[in-house]
């Protein structure tokens, strides 16, 4: 068998890319770890990244014109806590986010919103359960973490196809491919 190609990191073109290197590393505590210009790529390029075992994770590139609307569909962060969620919500939103609203996935806990240039993020936390996808309920944040896990598993639970997260992983790779 084949290795399978395991998704690293992400590169988008921006306005400002000071401006949106700032947003980065203030909303999501990124560091720069290089910056320059390409030598066959000539555009400014910004490398951000939150962990010491990925040289980048997201990469910034200037050359994205003013009037360009963004092509962007999501780009997603992954915390371990409702309270991380709720610290980012209110980071972004001080920081220029817009559109800011709460999703439960029912196997994740999602916000989203978008950058200062008009790009969606998707900050999230995985839940014990699976439930087929795409599923959306409301997530209030200023609910207790205690309501939130107990209206993610009643919801959860009424779904015919639901079953704990461990057990869905542990099938995948007998899964048939739906395409």
């Amino acid at each position: 068998m084949n290795a399978i190609p395991q998704l690293s990191h992400f590169g988008i073109f921006v306005r400002d890319i000071d401006a949106m290197t700032r947003f980065y590393t203030q909303v999501f505590g990124l560091k720069m770890t290089d910056q320059g210009v390409g030598g066959t790529f000539k555009f400014q390029l910004h490398f951000l990244s939150g962990s010491p075992a990925q040289h980048h994770q997201l990469v910034l590139a200037s050359g994205r014109p003013a009037d360009a609307p963004s092509t962007v569909m999501q780009l997603s962060f992954k915390v371990q806590a409702i309270d991380d969620l709720r610290r980012i919500q209110a980071d972004a939103l001080a920081a220029g986010a817009t559109r800011m609203r709460g999703m439960n996935h029912g196997n994740a806990l999602s916000i989203y919103f978008e950058d200062i240039e008009g790009n969606t993020i998707e900050v999230y936390l995985d839940t014990p359960w699976y439930v087929p996808q795409p599923h959306g309920d409301p997530l209030d944040l200023s609910k207790s973490d205690a309501e939130i896990w107990a209206e993610t598993e009643a919801a959860c639970r009424k779904d015919p196809a639901f079953e704990p997260a461990k057990d869905w992983a542990a099938s995948f790779d007998t899964r048939p491919s739906k395409f």
